[in-house]
């Protein structure tokens, strides 16, 4: 297994290339490193990490850049850098947000405008001044006195400036499971096990998975049997502004939805990674796309397409604009387009909005309230759930 330049207490390191993130990469991260090669033969596992050795206080575990590190157990203080569902899936896992003490501007605006700030307030209470654009402020980090900070596995340039400074850092990959969701969350929360044994929560993050998969067979078992033609044609906008639109090629968490929910990802030819794939709207003419999904990783809503109202592109030619099949993903603990504990029900919804006669037995509403409330004993109101599902531009912000 390759690995990455160790921080604080962790492992030796190895060669391998950096992109620092952008304000792009804001998915979960965007830098190349030596986890790109290692993500091929990986590609295939699940929740396959190493046996953490626990020493009482600490435990050492194998990361996701395969590297050994020695972690204080139950760690209080965590920071969160370049990988932006984690604040949310660790709120969760832990049921609380106390112990996060910093995290990234977009990680704060997803919480702000979805349910998590609600449902979790102390979350607010994270600093957001530890980034100066897309650069780390290691000063301002160590000043927080954080026991561990989580970063992107991608990010070698980050992992340089943590291990310099002296912190113990764990790397966490958003790439290693070829944007598999399930698998990737899987990875996750394997890996936060490790280092929060004692967290109650653990188990009901897990019982997430079990029910993506659940639904995710559901899914197959009737769009499996849809002709080629039946299928519907999806494209992603990842982001899309004044500046060009990114969708998702096969190699990003776009594909992997459309395979789940039975959609063809237009697409798919496009061979650039993650953020790369930069497009145009001759290829959107080209392809022609029956339904539009919108991240909200954009402030774009279905209404700038339906009004033309973004720089001079036409999108009224487009059949999914012309029939109103232009969604909004929703908004849940997380930006849904990324791994985390809204990927079941975002799923159902997904497979029901492209063949709701296929998926009569899908209620929406009803299934997510109950999903909430039995995995987290959380009752969402109407507000709450129609907040998710109808996510404001504002949503769409990455930095502060």
């Amino acid at each position: 297994m390759l690995t990455l330049g160790g921080c604080g207490n962790g492992g030796t390191g190895s060669s391998g290339a950096a992109q620092s993130s952008t304000e792009a990469a804001a998915a979960v991260s965007s830098g190349q490193s030596a986890e790109s090669a290692a993500s091929k033969q990986s590609s295939s596992e699940s929740v396959k990490q190493e046996e953490a050795k626990d020493t009482g206080e600490t435990v050492t575990v194998t990361d996701h850049a395969g590297r050994t590190v020695t972690v204080k157990k139950d760690p209080q203080r965590v920071a969160v850098l370049d990988i932006l569902p984690l604040p949310a899936t660790l709120t969760v896992f832990l049921n609380s947000a106390k112990n996060i003490v910093a995290m990234e501007p977009a990680s704060m605006n997803a919480a702000k405008n979805g349910i998590l700030a609600e449902l979790y307030p102390e979350i607010l209470n994270a600093d957001t001044d530890i980034m100066n654009g897309d650069d780390v402020n290691v000063e301002a980090l160590m000043a927080l006195n954080p026991d561990v900070v989580f970063y992107s596995g991608r990010n070698e340039e980050l992992a340089k400036k943590l291990e310099n400074s002296g912190l113990t850092c764990v790397a966490v990959s958003p790439t290693k499971w070829n944007y598999d969701c399930i698998k990737t969350y899987d990875n996750w929360i394997s890996l936060l096990g490790q280092i929060f044994p004692s967290a109650e929560a653990a188990k009901k993050t897990e019982e997430s998975s079990v029910r993506a998969r659940e639904v995710e067979e559901k899914i197959k078992e009737k769009t499996g049997a849809l002709k080629e033609g039946e299928k519907k044609k999806v494209l992603f906008l990842f982001r899309y502004d004044e500046n060009g639109i990114i969708t998702s090629g096969a190699h990003f968490f776009g594909q992997w939805w459309c395979d789940a929910s039975g959609g063809i990802n237009v697409a798919e030819e496009v061979p650039a990674e993650n953020t790369a794939a930069k497009i145009t709207m001759e290829q959107v003419y080209k392809w022609n796309p029956d339904v539009i999904f919108i991240t909200n990783f954009t402030q774009t809503l279905p209404e700038d397409l339906y009004q033309n109202a973004i720089g001079s592109d036409d999108w009224s030619t487009v059949e999914a604009v012309k029939k109103k099949q232009v969604y909004k993903l929703p908004l849940g603990s997380y930006r849904t387009y990324t791994p985390g504990i809204d990927t079941p029900m975002t799923l159902e919804w997904m497979a029901k909005t492209l063949y709701p006669d296929l998926f009569p037995e899908f209620d929406v509403k009803k299934d997510v309230k109950a999903y909430y409330k039995d995995l987290y004993g959380i009752a969402l109101t109407d507000a709450q759930f129609e907040a998710m599902y109808h996510p404001e531009r504002a949503a769409g912000r990455m930095n502060k």
